[in-house]
């Protein structure tokens, strides 16, 4: 009996779920792998269905910033999803007047300057 189980995805892509116990003891050669820059996730769980991944800890770390990004960016549209429904038209200001009042320029790529 086969070890491993294919899984159809919401967005059409296909996984293949290794049970526990396989992945448990695949984990060494996991590690192995890895080391040679093979970053292939290892995706594993009971009866088929994914649970858990095991994935290199540098690939890992990026995961982390690119989640903390989407947070952050979540709770900037909210911020502006409350403003737009609450501010009058009168209390807008231009985005090129606010960055006058911060000191930045838009036509830079570079960070805007320290606070004041």
């Amino acid at each position: 009996m086969s070890t491993e189980t294919p899984q159809d995805r919401p967005n059409g892509d296909r996984v293949n779920v290794i049970d526990t116990a396989t992945a448990a003891h695949n984990l060494p050669r996991m590690l192995q792998r890895f080391r040679a820059g093979q970053a292939e996730p290892l995706i594993f769980g009971d009866e088929g269905q994914p649970e858990g991944v095991v994935v290199p800890f540098d690939r890992w770390e990026q995961l982390e910033e690119l989640a903390a990004d989407a947070e952050q960016a979540a709770e900037i549209r909210e911020v502006t999803r409350r403003r737009l429904a609450t501010n009058r038209v009168e209390d807008y200001v231009s985005a090129d007047e606010l960055a006058e009042e911060f000191g930045w320029n838009l036509d830079s790529d570079n960070e805007p300057p320290a606070s004041r």
